[in-house]
């Protein structure tokens, strides 16, 4: 990793396509005065040779950095991630870097094209938290020389650096913690299990009500929920079952908030009280959750500390001695917060 690999250039694009360089340019600029059928055959050699434009060519001279650190991140909306985000900037900047910060909503395809711009801009490496398990578009940043770090999930088969949380260790502190609370019916809401961190979150939850002899209730598991209100749709499911949970796991803050909302505004109804409400166990802090109208327990990390550790393994890659050193995967520890309110 320590040379970077040769990059396509738009002559090598034309040559495949048998094409002019500037009917390249033209068909990557919108395809102005270009035939459709040639517009395919040069987006096909694009595709093949891996090519990617450079955005920024003319303000970086051969040999030299261009300073910048790609971030890609899936929700920039949650303050969580902005957080994360803050930790990785705050890090690079001391090494006198900049970061170029961008949003894939969960999408694998907004992430490779994403990735690719953050290429065509030049960047010195990527930091990702990954949408999905296709990782194709990072091994080829990582084939051009341009190193990745994962952070909050890994993709199997990919080899590169990544820094995690104790995922299925704190769901499973979490959940014996409603059990000895005196749980025993105890709802789940989350994202999807097929994403990194939802599968370990998941498996921690079942894993603490085998341990404890409680038989997992698929009736009170609801997963797929990535917006507060997908969570609140859930939770008002939960709550008007026949034999509703007494205690909910949250596997992420976004599913909390959408839990509380739903509380909140059935007792602003006046017809249940407060203790007529399940406690809630969320996976990550949020703010203002002191103020939950109903018990509310937290497994906490710090995402800032995440985005500093993430950065530090990418600038060991490009600074320091680890550059081609094996992929490296750290795990941050949880902490469990009872009774926050």
């Amino acid at each position: 990793m320590g040379e970077r690999a040769h990059r396509p250039t738009v002559k090598e694009v034309a040559q495949r396509a048998g094409v002019s360089p500037m009917t390249v340019s033209r068909t990557l600029s919108g395809g102005l005065n270009v035939k459709p059928d040639v517009q395919q055959r040069v987006l096909a050699a694009v595709a093949e040779l891996g090519y990617h434009r450079n955005e920024n060519a003319r303000s970086i001279r051969p040999g030299h950095s261009s300073g910048l650190i790609g971030v890609a991140i899936t929700n920039i909306a949650n303050p969580y991630y902005s957080t994360f985000a803050l930790g990785v900037e705050e890090e690079v900047a001391l090494a006198g870097r900049r970061i170029l910060l961008g949003n894939t909503s969960e999408d694998v395809t907004r992430e490779t094209e994403l990735v690719g711009d953050f290429l065509g801009r030049r960047v010195d490496g990527l930091i990702v938290v990954p949408a999905g398990t296709a990782s194709d578009h990072l091994a080829h940043s990582q084939s051009q020389g341009v190193p990745v770090v994962l952070a909050s999930r890994r993709i199997d088969g990919l080899a590169a650096d990544s820094v995690v949380l104790a995922d299925d260790d704190g769901a499973h502190r979490g959940t014996i913690a409603l059990i000895d609370r005196g749980h025993t019916r105890i709802g789940y809401l989350g994202n999807s299990i097929s994403i990194f961190t939802g599968e370990r979150r998941h498996a921690g939850f079942v894993r603490a009500l085998e341990e404890r002899g409680i038989p997992l209730d698929s009736r009170l598991v609801a997963t797929d929920q990535q917006t507060v209100d997908q969570a609140r749709e859930a939770m008002r499911a939960l709550l008007r079952a026949k034999n509703p949970p007494t205690a909910v796991f949250c596997a992420n803050n976004r599913n909390a908030i959408g839990a509380l909302k739903e509380i909140s505004t059935q007792l602003s109804t006046g017809l249940r009280g407060a203790a007529d409400f399940p406690e809630i166990m969320s996976f990550d802090d949020f703010e203002l959750a002191e103020l939950s109208p109903v018990p509310i327990s937290v497994i906490d990390h710090d995402p800032r500390e995440l985005g500093r550790t993430a950065a530090r393994l990418l600038l060991d890659r490009l600074d320091g001695d680890a550059r081609d050193a094996a992929p490296r995967a750290i795990e941050l520890p949880v902490s469990l917060r009872v009774g926050v309110r």
